[in-house]
């Protein structure tokens, strides 16, 4: 056999399985035409949770009967149902009363109470059993059966009582803080609102765009058949065309579906009642940013973030519980006096009254208050420890928004110049193939590059609106200040 023949009998066994690499490198013209790969739906490109599974401010006290018909459902509206039936703020609000009441049970420590108690005994006394037996002569030794009436009043009065004193003022600082904890459960609330709804709004953003590049799918695929009729095309374009339209098909229902849950994560942390149809009444917006300097932004957070005030505010709680714990070496001193009637029946009764002032020194108690106070002094150095990360924490949140807002900003102009160059590239290959210039392998292309340019133009402007919300809650008064930066009524 000739050198030729060997040749062309190794191309033939080659082409054979032309899926090889060496096949495709070596023999180009004995692998089959490629088909464009059928574009997966790509994966929304969603922040953060604003509320982790499993948060108490991810579901809701939701109402009992939806609204009949569909309701048309703002971002404020949103804001404004999430504040009166999120889950995580109903707990708070119940906190905040168990700090009242705790307070309350504090300053009882202080004031007086008084007490009427009315009695009726009846009663028989054995005075040998007393000792009184054979030493007085011609005593009874059994007294009674005999009754005693006794209406009375008991008044009792704290006169000096550091640890009480100590007690209720770190109780009514608890009170605050917990009061501020509850402002500060408001504005998670309006950031996981706003999450959710900007999750929503993108949901319905990208279903939108997969719709819209179906129909161009669509269309594509009708003309690249209309031309193989006219015999301008081959089989294997209209093949391609219609791969390509069942990609485009795929990512519709893949992303209608994502939006209907977004939709319902939505629902379920404002408390829409369960099946209530609602449609989303704003779009993605694209206000610009707030102008404020970094430093300007620090000193507004430190004084203004109910969270971080509110852990000062158990700093001097928790020094306040440290110094009721060492009162409890101090002298107390307690005022008590009661008045009343007692008489062997209440016609027959007479005033009596006792008087009494107690002075009580603790001398030893067997390590119980050392114990108290080092529990106080721990708990102190945790509530400093907590209130110094917090400051921490407050300026990392801050600089990070600062960050991801400049960052999602040059994205967003990167990706919104990205879509018009894309639906260019799109137009240019629908023209070059229509005049049978080129296969629709460059349609397929320009295709997959407007959908790529459309998800991260929409992926950039969430993650934009998102770092806004994320800066209005680092400032605190997020319930304010996320409307004004979102550009929303």
């Amino acid at each position: 056999m000739t050198l030729l023949g060997i040749l062309i009998s190794a191309a033939v066994v080659w082409s054979a399985f032309p899926g090889t690499a060496f096949a495709q490198a070596r023999f180009p013209w004995a692998a089959p035409p490629e088909l464009p790969r059928q574009a997966s739906p790509p994966a929304p490109q969603a922040p953060q949770p604003a509320a982790p599974s499993g948060s108490p401010y991810a579901g809701s006290v939701p109402f009992s009967t939806p609204t009949p018909g569909v309701i048309k459902l703002s971002l404020s509206e949103a804001i404004d149902r999430g504040l009166r039936r999120n889950l995580g703020l109903v707990l708070n609000l119940e906190s905040t009363r168990l700090a009242e009441a705790e307070r309350r049970f504090a300053r009882a420590g202080l004031l007086p109470s008084f007490t009427v108690q009315a009695a009726e005994t009846l009663q028989q006394i054995n005075l040998q059993a007393l000792g009184f037996s054979g030493q007085i002569p011609g005593l009874r030794t059994i007294v009674g059966p005999f009754s005693v009436s006794d209406l009375r009043g008991y008044v009792t009065q704290p006169v000096l009582d550091f640890t009480a004193l100590y007690q209720n003022r770190a109780a009514s600082a608890g009170l605050r803080a917990a009061r501020l904890s509850y402002q500060d459960a408001r504005d998670i609330v309006v950031l996981t609102v706003v999450g959710l709804y900007l999750q929503a709004v993108a949901g319905e953003a990208r279903a939108a765009a997969a719709e819209s590049q179906y129909e161009t799918a669509l269309a594509l695929y009708e003309r690249a058949e209309s031309l193989k009729a006219a015999g301008m095309v081959a089989g294997i374009d209209v093949l391609r065309a219609q791969v390509q339209m069942q990609a485009e098909q795929q990512r519709v229902i893949f992303y209608r579906n994502e939006f209907a849950k977004r939709k319902l994560e939505l629902a379920r942390a404002i408390g829409l009642a369960s099946g209530q149809e609602f449609r989303l009444a704003e779009k993605l917006p694209e206000t610009p940013p707030p102008v404020m300097s970094l430093e300007e932004a620090l000193a507004q957070a430190y004084s203004r973030r109910a969270d971080y005030q509110s852990a000062l505010v158990a700093v001097n709680s928790a020094e306040l519980s440290s110094k009721a714990a060492r009162a409890q070496r101090y002298p107390a001193i307690t005022f008590d006096a009661d008045y009343g009637a007692l008489g062997r029946r209440p016609t027959q009764s007479h005033g009596t009254f006792a008087i009494s002032g107690t002075l009580t020194v603790p001398v030893f108690d067997g390590g119980r208050i050392s114990a108290t106070v080092l529990e106080a002094e721990a708990l102190l150095a945790q509530r400093r420890a907590e209130a110094e990360d917090l400051r921490a924490a407050i300026d990392y949140q801050v600089r990070a928004a600062f960050l991801d807002l400049a960052a999602a900003g040059d994205q967003v102009a990167v990706a919104k110049s990205s879509v018009q160059l894309a639906a260019r590239q799109l137009t240019h290959a629908e023209n070059r193939f229509s005049a049978g210039v080129t296969t629709n392998i460059e349609v397929v292309q320009a295709q997959e590059a407007v959908a790529t340019a459309n998800e991260n133009y929409i992926a950039s402007l969430h993650q934009y609106n998102l770092a806004k919300a994320s800066l209005a809650r680092a400032l605190g008064g997020a319930e304010e200040l996320v409307k004004h930066f979102l550009g929303t009524k």
